[in-house]
C-alpha cells in the first residue's frame, strides 16, 4: 500500500505543479507585477515554492535556503518580501527543483514515516497529511494565479496527472 501511496502523490504534486508551471508559462511581462490579493504574481510563485520547498524536507529544520533561490538565506523566507524581484526563468528553475526534490524526497519515504510525524512544529499533522496539505497550498495560489490570468484573457490548463518536463 506504501508504494501506491507514494506513487499517487508523485504523480499530484507533479499535475499540481504543472499547472503552477502553466500559469509562470503563461503570465505576461506586464502583468507579472500585478496585485494577486496583497502580493504581486511572482511573489504568490514564489511563495508557494519555497512552502513546497520545506515541506518537502523530512524536518524543517534540516531544511537550508538555496543560495540560487534564496540570496539572503532565512530572511527571504522570514520577511514579508524577498531581497529581490524573482524573473520568470528563475522561477520556472524553482519549480523543476521542486519536481526533482518531490520525487527524490517522497521515494524515500516509508510507512512508518507517512505515519508519523510532520517534521513542521506549527503543524500537528503526520508526513503523509502534510503532504496533501502541501498538494492544497499549491493549488490553493495556482487557483488565485489561474484566475488572474482568465480576467485578463489569458486561459491556463488543467492538469490531470504524470507531468514530466
Amino acid at each position: 500500500m506504501t508504494d501506491l501511496v507514494k506513487k499517487t502523490l508523485i504523480s499530484q504534486y507533479e499535475a499540481a505543479l504543472a499547472m503552477l508551471n502553466a500559469c509562470v508559462r503563461a503570465c505576461p511581462e506586464e502583468h507579472w507585477d500585478t496585485p494577486i490579493a496583497k502580493y504581486a504574481f511572482w511573489i504568490v510563485v514564489y511563495h508557494t515554492l519555497y512552502c513546497t520547498d520545506i515541506y518537502l524536507e523530512p524536518r524543517e529544520e534540516d531544511w537550508k535556503p538555496s543560495p540560487k533561490f534564496h540570496p539572503a538565506g532565512m530572511a527571504d523566507i522570514e520577511g514579508e518580501y524577498p531581497s529581490r524581484r524573482f524573473e520568470k526563468p528563475e522561477l520556472l528553475e524553482y519549480i523543476a527543483y521542486c519536481l526533482q526534490r518531490t520525487r527524490t524526497n517522497l521515494a524515500a519515504e516509508t510507512e512508518a514515516t507517512l505515519a508519523g510525524d510532520s517534521g513542521v512544529s506549527r503543524l500537528k499533522l503526520t508526513r503523509l497529511e502534510l503532504h496533501l496539505h502541501n498538494l492544497r497550498h499549491i493549488m490553493h495560489h495556482t487557483g488565485q494565479l489561474s484566475a488572474a490570468l482568465r480576467k485578463a484573457g489569458i486561459d491556463t490548463p488543467w492538469v490531470r496527472a504524470g507531468w514530466r518536463e
